[in-house]
């Protein structure tokens, strides 16, 4: 069973989050714990591009920016996966610096010295040689660099079908057993 760490930035693409989380409620017998750290920006964001706090009524705990008594600021925590969704360049960049001003940096810091899975659903576009440099950085350490680049082979219908395809590629990523569209099946 995994222990898993969902931080939520102020970069556009609350519906990732929400996708995402709505995906790990269905999915409880695979995991033991999910712990969420959603910046202040981020609610603002959510609220805005959503038009509700809807982020209030999931079943997780939920950690604030400076709680860094949170267990998954400890390697002994034993937090397996952390999925940044979407990831601000911003925190991209500060990790890929070892800046741990906040939970969230901080526990990213934790994921990568542990050698677990870190995974960052960038959303920015265009990228500048800033944000690549970053990119690689938090790649050669051993992060994954997911942008937040839906695919259309599925033929999806709605906005939610469109991030759902990007939420079911972090969702493969994380080493979760899932069942969604497959190319050549």
């Amino acid at each position: 069973m995994r222990k898993i760490v969902v931080a939520i930035t102020g970069a556009s693409g609350s519906v990732y989050a929400k996708l995402l989380l709505d995906k790990l409620i269905q999915l409880k017998t695979q995991w033991d714990d999910v712990a969420v750290v959603m910046t202040e920006n981020a609610k603002e964001v959510w609220k805005t591009e959503l038009d509700n706090d809807g982020y209030k009524s999931y079943t997780v705990r939920f950690f604030s920016q400076q709680d860094f008594s949170a267990p998954f600021a400890s390697g002994s925590g034993k937090y397996d996966t952390m999925i940044i969704i979407p990831c601000s360049m911003g925190t991209l960049g500060r990790i890929a610096n070892g800046i741990s001003s906040d939970l969230i940096t901080r526990a990213a810091d934790v994921v990568l010295k542990e050698r677990r899975k870190l995974i960052c659903v960038v959303r920015d576009t265009p990228y500048n040689l800033i944000h690549i440099r970053n990119m690689e950085t938090v790649t050669l350490a051993g992060g994954i660099i997911c942008p937040a680049t839906p695919s259309f082979y599925s033929k999806p219908s709605s906005i939610d079908e469109v991030a759902a395809t990007v939420v079911d590629r972090v969702l493969d990523l994380a080493g979760f057993d899932i069942s969604t569209f497959r190319w050549g099946k």
